[in-house]
């Protein structure tokens, strides 16, 4: 085994959605890897804050603002890039949105919106990347899953089609690209500490775990709840060359969430 099959020297890596969270922490290793980092955000405030960011950590990282929903702003948001940075290496459909309602209260235009950013933006974006990927001869696809892509739950009815058809959006591109040397998985993050997930971590004030805290808890056989850095090793395993014949996997980062039955009562 040659340990440079790892290394993403001179790889240019677009990161949607990754001014902060799992998107963060994975160009955070993309970058420690060697690769040049490119993200884009829906605003420019959010890509202002990641350009911050990138800079407190030393990394150097060019920020665009372009709403991935938007096939036009999409294809010529690739154009630039490749104008002014180069071919794009590595694609990681790392932004998205969750709305928890229940089946029945939802609009229509609510589940439209989560499918439209979840699964329909990977979509545009492979599809603005695969053709130069095709003439260089390479390129990784990387779509960030979830344990939605396997299971159900309440309230997220919008959030488990889109990744679920996201797990089947990331088998046919394999299904149709692998032959020009393009390989395109999935990461099926489980429940990851971020600030977003905060509050359902935080200490009641009796001192007890919060309810779905102790749920998660139980239900890990890790029996913690994951940390951005955990997606970290997996995602540069699937930008870089050590893993050119795995293709339309989803490998899930979750503690062993999918391997557990639970507690016996």
């Amino acid at each position: 085994m040659n340990m440079k099959d790892f290394s993403l020297e001179g790889k240019i890596a677009w990161i949607t959605g990754a001014s902060y969270g799992i998107g963060f922490a994975i160009a955070e290793a993309y970058a420690a890897a060697g690769a040049k980092i490119v993200f884009n955000d829906i605003n420019q405030e959010l890509v202002d804050k990641g350009l911050k960011a990138y800079a407190e950590k030393g990394i150097p990282a060019t920020g665009y603002v372009c709403d991935v929903t938007n096939e036009e702003a999409v294809t010529a948001l690739v154009k630039q890039i490749e104008e002014e940075i180069g071919v794009i290496d590595i694609l990681v459909n790392n932004a998205g949105i969750i709305r928890r309602i229940p089946m029945i209260e939802m609009s229509a235009a609510e589940f439209r919106k989560v499918i439209d950013v979840d699964l329909n933006a990977p979509f545009i974006c492979a599809k603005a990347v695969i053709p130069s990927m095709i003439k260089k001869g390479h390129g990784k696809i990387i779509n960030i899953c979830s344990m939605m892509s396997e299971l159900g739950r309440e309230t997220v009815s919008a959030y488990a089609a889109a990744k679920g058809g996201l797990k089947m959006l990331t088998r046919n591109i394999c299904s149709e690209y692998g032959e020009y040397n393009i390989q395109c998985n999935g990461i099926g993050p489980g429940y990851i500490a971020t600030p977003q997930t905060a509050p359902l971590r935080e200490r009641q004030a009796d001192g007890s775990r919060h309810p779905f805290d102790q749920f998660i808890i139980a239900k890990t056989p890790a029996a913690r709840w994951g940390n951005p850095e955990d997606l970290q090793g997996p995602a540069v395993f699937l930008a870089s060359d050590a893993s050119n014949f795995v293709n339309g996997h989803v490998l899930y980062v979750d503690g062993g969430i999918l391997a557990y039955i639970g507690k016996q009562p």
